[in-house]
């Protein structure tokens, strides 16, 4: 029997991979770059009250919420674009402005899903090597473009290593991309965020048309299993973009809960500042131990092991409680900032592996 075929690059795409979960409830999962803080107290009642009415479509074009972050960010509601986490915003950001034959350049290693979303759209990925210390290296990527290019993404703080890019060098860089290339700053995690000199996708946005941002709701504000996540842009580049929202993608909970934590904002930026110090303090005590580590503004550290990564991995799996890393193979080790007691323990057991990278 002869089945449908899918097509090509979908087949070849790698899976995306999930942060491991714990072998027990006493295990350190420090595999994804969630907050260990749970919810705030108002956050959790609102989508509670609004999960009583599930039974209901939620608003499909979340307006209350688009409204309120359209507000916040100094912006009118057509210049937002909200949709499932802000991965899925930049899918359909792609969808939007790429097709088959175009290029999508960004930055590797960097977030994971970039080259699946990249397929996924039917686009070509040009990945371009970090600089030394696990920064963008914009000049490369100005220096990749090509007429086929139609997107470029800069994350920043740059996911796994946590680094950022300064405003001085993304004014260079854009003044090598073309216009007609969309520039997609990814904020994820900007929250955490206390280099002065790092660049301020807002600002971006405002002296370059062609700049969009993206961000999400899910690390600093605590709402990673509810799935929040929008873009800021130009209002005719927005809308492309608002069409390609899967209806209804984010649920009536999501919706209230993140519209209750931006009523909630001062709180949550005093969360951030907490998190954002005790992941420079685990930075600092890894680099007393003589590893190296990059200079992360988020709230996780990158430890460039490369071919060992699995094996220091596996290292911190047998530690008693069992501290769950995210190992890139080949690459290196990232581990996000859990509590002060949580943090201690990392550093107690990374002091038992043998070997410095």
């Amino acid at each position: 029997m002869v089945l449908p075929q899918a097509r090509a690059e979908i087949l070849a795409m790698p899976a995306y991979v999930p942060g491991r979960r714990g072998h027990n409830r006493e295990a350190i999962k420090v595999s994804s770059n969630e907050t260990a803080l749970p919810p705030l107290p108002a956050v959790v009642d609102a989508a509670a009250s609004a999960a009583a009415h599930a039974n209901r479509y939620p608003d499909m074009f979340a307006t209350d919420l688009v409204n309120a972050i359209a507000e916040w960010r100094g912006t009118n509601p057509q210049e937002v674009v909200v949709g499932g986490g802000s991965v899925a915003v930049l899918g359909h950001v792609l969808q939007a402005f790429t097709q088959p034959g175009d290029e999508v350049v960004f930055a590797w290693r960097s977030f994971e899903a970039y080259p699946i979303l990249v397929s996924v759209a039917g686009a070509t990925s040009v990945r371009v090597p970090l600089a030394e210390g696990g920064r963008h290296d914009l000049h490369a990527m100005a220096e990749a473009i090509t007429p086929r290019t139609a997107v470029i993404i800069v994350c920043t703080p740059n996911n796994p290593t946590g680094t950022v890019v300064h405003r001085g060098e993304f004014d260079s860089f854009m003044e090598r991309v073309p216009p007609h290339v969309l520039v997609v700053v990814d904020e994820a995690y900007v929250e955490f965020v206390s280099d002065p000199d790092a660049l301020d996708g807002q600002e971006a946005r405002a002296q370059y048309p062609n700049v969009i941002t993206t961000r999400t709701f899910s690390k600093a504000w605590g709402l990673a299993s509810l799935r929040v996540g929008y873009a800021c842009g130009n209002s005719e580049l927005m809308a492309p973009i608002r069409a390609c929202v899967t209806p209804f993608s984010v649920s009536g909970p999501a919706q209230a809960a993140a519209y209750a934590a931006l009523t909630c904002e001062k709180e949550v930026m005093q969360r951030s500042a907490t998190v954002a110090a005790d992941s420079a303090a685990l930075m600092q005590a890894l680099r007393s131990d003589q590893w190296t580590v990059p200079d992360s503004c988020a709230n996780f550290v990158w430890i460039p092991a490369g071919e060992h990564a699995e094996a220091l991995s596996a290292h911190l799996s047998a530690q008693s409680p069992a501290i769950v890393a995210r190992a890139f193979a080949g690459d290196g080790v990232r581990i996000t900032s859990g509590t002060s007691e949580e943090n201690a323990k990392i550093i107690s057991g990374l002091r038992a592996f043998p070997d410095r990278f």
